[in-house]
């Protein structure tokens, strides 16, 4: 079964459209959205938390089709954007009973337990949190009412390397129970490496490729070619490509050259060639 179902949905606004998006988040799973500033990752989050209405298509998040006819599933929803929020002036355990008052589900006793794993200080105030706590707070919240499923938008952004993997080291084990998925948006294409299980690229509103991030490496791969050596290519293999002083870097399709021995690419690297390869 699928956590989220996205079927050819458009959004447009003044100088943007999310085109034909088609998405499936299978349950149990990870993925996620890598993509420029301005390619549509917080409009897709919009639409799937109901804040925005799509022009067309359809959505269904946990089989719910509409979450404003039935805005109880958004209990099931555990949320953390870029900008964590809270009144300034409140301390954790003040958050906590707030907290308590807005989910039935909520879990005083899990988000004590994560307060201590996360080591968030209960001593401060809000505004007095760096800004590594104050995120890690907001994934106490988003945890403790226990949902089906997070969605993380830049929820990683700007923190230190060693909060990160703290907190993807959590994201993976909230996913070893099957019925949990996690959408995750992240400019830090590192994070999707370690965490996730399938990838998808937008650019300019559109989806470029959705895939699994294992079956990527099995698919594509990296050439150092010389001109003469890049115009006996199948153009067809071709993804994009980076001329250097050194010769010409090429990412391509295995499968459509075969007789070619390619290097491994990552995701970052497919990405930014296969966005150039659109501009191209």
């Amino acid at each position: 079964m699928s956590a989220i179902e996205i079927r050819n949905i458009n959004k447009s606004y003044p100088g943007f459209e999310l085109k034909d998006l088609n998405l499936d988040l299978p349950e149990g799973t990870i993925m996620g959205l890598v993509g420029e500033n301005g390619a549509g990752k917080s409009t897709t989050m919009k639409l799937l938390l109901g804040m925005i209405r799509p022009d067309s298509g359809s959505i269904n998040v946990l089989g719910e089709t509409d979450l404003r006819a039935r805005p109880q599933i958004k209990e099931e929803i555990g949320v953390v954007m870029e900008d964590v929020s809270f009144p300034t002036v409140l301390k954790i355990h003040e958050i906590g009973r707030i907290m308590a008052g807005i989910y039935r589900n909520w879990d005083a006793d899990e988000f004590a337990r994560m307060v201590k794993v996360l080591r968030i200080p209960e001593d401060k105030k809000f505004f007095e949190m760096s800004r590594g706590n104050r995120m890690k707070t907001g994934f106490a919240c988003a945890l403790a009412h226990h949902p089906r499923l997070l969605l993380l938008d830049e929820a990683t952004s700007g923190l230190d390397p060693v909060v990160r993997d703290e907190l993807l080291d959590i994201l993976m084990d909230f996913t070893k129970d099957e019925t949990h998925s996690i959408l995750m948006s992240s400019h830090i294409v590192s994070d999707l490496e370690k965490a996730c299980d399938y990838v998808c690229f937008l650019h300019d509103g559109r989806v470029l490729l959705v895939e699994e991030k294992d079956r990527i490496r099995e698919l594509y791969g990296k050439l150092q070619v010389t001109p003469e050596q890049f115009k006996e290519l199948d153009p067809a293999a071709v993804i994009g490509r980076r001329t250097t002083p050194y010769g010409t870097e090429v990412i391509v399709r295995k499968d459509r050259i075969p007789a070619w021995d390619t290097q491994p690419v990552d995701i970052e690297e497919l990405f930014v060639f296969m966005v150039k390869g659109e501009r191209q």
